[in-house]
Order: structure tokens, then sequence, then C-alpha cells
């Protein structure tokens, strides 16, 4: 195999991105959003790894499918199409202004593995995991899926002695946490555009929503009206930014809109709340019998965390055990939780808006009836925008040949 050389970097000898694209060592599978997906041999080898295969374990909507049924699709299949859409992507630059930025192989090849390996680390249930049971049982707990991403991508290439360039893998694990606040600074020499491509921590406009939104649509029976494809046509690169037509505004606000409807209608819809609620308090009972949250620092031992916990406290019969069961089964027999009210707070309000707690609940209580205690009560204080809080993502403009950045 030859050499490949990317400005001042050489690849070693014993790598050639060339030989990953030869079609005789790719295969392809059939998505049931994209179509068909090539996949390339080096990807291929973190594919076929016990790590990557834990993706078809996590739902990517963990309990939603208990309200909507068609929603048991995996991160497993969201990977895959997002790997499909950032080579799409990079691909898209490269025919129209490949010269100009100087994309070659070794970057199509990043960007690629970035797509694929962007949830390798994630949680158990969704971001239930991260952002409801943890904070629970680890005080101060700053664990974040992407953080356990990069760390599981070192795992991964150790383990499996995959024999890939460092020069690659440390700009995939750059690009995983391009949107976190572990975001890596860049210098104007690193091609910042590709950064915009998986995780856009600069508008959010990225192919992992246009993945998410458009399966997550289609597997609840909603209509989906953002096409992502236009995007990806007429998308250029300015300043080394990813920009798109100031008239692809609204096709831009769909997405955004199309997100924050899935907010409200599925993602915190009042029963998926209810359960999740209810697993959160089961996995907080089991934890310190199981050691769920005790590996989370650990690639080798975290990847064997998966969905199926919920099937291990269900049936084992410790009596340690005996109130996450219950639990589970009080979910399996649909006795939740119960909703009770909500409060949408006015825009003009949120400035000073407080956190509402369970113990403010308690407290306004009227004497009277049913007196309720603080563990009665869970509140849930959710937050829905366009991702970038109270500001507009679209309100950043370039007047270069009228493309919006």
């Amino acid at each position: 195999m030859g050499a490949y050389c990317n400005g001042n970097v050489s690849l070693s000898p014993s790598y050639d991105v060339a030989s990953a694209e030869d079609p005789r060592f790719c295969k392809h599978v059939h998505d049931n959003v994209h179509g068909n997906i090539y996949l390339d041999s080096l990807s291929l080898k973190f594919i076929d790894t016990e790590q990557f295969q834990r993706l078809r374990e996590l739902k990517q909507l963990g309990f939603t499918n208990m309200v909507y049924p068609g929603a048991v699709h995996s991160r497993f299949e969201h990977s895959l199409g997002v790997y499909w859409l950032a080579s799409q992507c990079v691909e898209k630059l490269k025919t129209y202004q490949g010269l100009e930025l100087g994309i070659d192989r070794f970057d199509i090849q990043t960007v690629k593995l970035a797509g694929l390996l962007h949830d390798v680390g994630h949680g158990p249930f969704s971001h239930l995991f991260e952002r409801e049971f943890l904070p629970q049982v680890i005080s101060g707990s700053d664990w974040s899926h992407e953080q356990m991403s990069v760390d599981m991508v070192d795992y991964i290439v150790d383990e499996h002695h995959i024999d890939v360039y460092p020069q690659m893998i440390r700009r995939v694990k750059e690009m995983i946490l391009a949107s976190s606040e572990y975001a890596p600074s860049m210098s104007s020499s690193e091609k910042s555009f590709l950064y915009d491509i998986v995780a856009n921590g600069r508008n959010g406009i990225d192919v992992d929503k246009f993945d998410y939104l458009l399966r997550d649509c289609r597997a609840c029976g909603l209509g989906c009206n953002f096409e992502f494809q236009r995007l990806l046509e007429t998308m250029r690169v300015l300043d080394d930014e990813i920009c798109y037509r100031a008239k692809d505004y609204l096709t831009i606000h769909k997405m955004f809109a199309t997100r924050a409807d899935l907010y409200r209608t599925v993602y915190t819809h009042p029963k998926v709340k209810a359960i999740e609620l209810m697993v959160v308090d089961a996995l907080v009972h089991a934890n310190s019998y199981l050691g769920i949250s005790s590996n989370i620092h650990d690639p080798s031992e975290y990847w064997k965390l998966d969905d199926t916990i919920i099937k291990t406290i269900e049936t084992t019969p410790n009596q340690e055990l005996k109130e996450a069961r219950e639990l589970i089964l009080r979910i399996r027999r649909r006795n939740l939780y119960q909703f009770c009210n909500e409060y949408p707070v006015p825009k003009d309000m949120l400035d000073n808006y407080k956190k509402v707690t369970a113990q403010d609940i308690v407290c306004s209580q009227k004497s009277g009836g049913v007196t309720l205690k603080e563990e009665d009560v869970a509140v849930c204080n959710v937050k829905i925008d366009l991702t970038r809080g109270k500001h507009n993502p679209l309100e950043r403009y370039s007047a270069k040949n009228n493309h919006a950045c």
C-alpha cells in the first residue's frame, strides 16, 4: 500500500485512505430513511466491534415507544444515517468547492468516521441517563455522552488494533466534541468548516439533526416537511464556515420548528415523562446493588451497559431490587405516575423565572384534603427553544453572495 500525504501530514504506509474507498472492500446496507448506505472498509472495522454493536441495544428515543409504538429505532440506525449524511455533505462540498477548499480523501474519511462514532458513548434510555439519573446518584455530575464517545473511540482503536492514523482520530474526536462544552479551540489552518458538518456548535445546523428529525418523525408516524436535501445541494463555504442561501431561510426555520414540535409532542409527552421519572426512580433504587453508575468513566466496562439493564432489574429476584422491580412492574401494567398540570411561562417572564421545585408545590398547597409530601411530587422544568435559547439561530448573516452563515 502507498503512503498518503495531507500537507505536512504523512500517513503510515500500512494505512491507505484510497483502499478504504475501494468498492471491493465496502459493504452496503439498506436504511429505511436514506435507502442504500455504503460502508467503507475502515468504518466497517469500527462497526464490527462489540462496542459499536452495543448501539443496537439503545433505543434512540428511550421509552417513547410506550406511547408511540413505532419509536423502536436504535442509536445504531441513527449512527449509520449520520455517517451517510456526513459523507454526502463533504462530498457535495468537494464537488462544488473541492479545489478552492483543499478537500481531500483524508478529510472525507475523517468526517465520515466522526458521523459514525458521534454517539458511540451514548448512555441508555436516550438522554435520561446523563440528565436525570446520574445527577441523582453522583453529586455535581458533569458526565457527558460526547466525552465518553471520545474515550470510547480511543478504546476501540486500542482494543481492536485498528490501523488508523492518529491525526485522523484526533480530528474525529474534535468533531464529536464540536457542539459540546468540551469543544476544542481550532486554528484557522484546520479547515474549520469541516467541524460544522456533524455537530455544529456555531448555529446547530448539522447532519446529526437532519437524520434524527426525519427518523424520529417517521418512527412516530408524524409528518416532516423539512427537506435537508435542498440544503445539501445549495450550501457553500464562506470564510471557513458552511453557509446557506438567504432564500433557504424558511427551509432552515422548518428544521428548528420541527425539532421544537417533536419536543412538545413526543420527547416531553406527559406519559413519556411519567415513565421516564419512574425509570429514573427504579435506576436510583437499583444503583447501589447493581453499580450502574460505577463504570461511567471506564470504556472497557461502560460499553456493557445498555437498555437491557431494565430487564436485569425486572428478572433479578434479590430483595435489594424489590422497590426497583415494583416500579418496572407498574410501568408494565400501566400504573403510571399521574400528570397533574402544566404551566407555560410567558416569554417576558423568562429572565426572572426560577425553576419550580417539589418543595414549592408542597408549600403552596391549601389546607384540607390530602396533604402532599415532597416525595409525592415530581416537577419537570422543560425548556423548548430553537437550540440557542432566546436567540434566533438564523439571526446571523453574511451579505456575501446572498448566503446566510
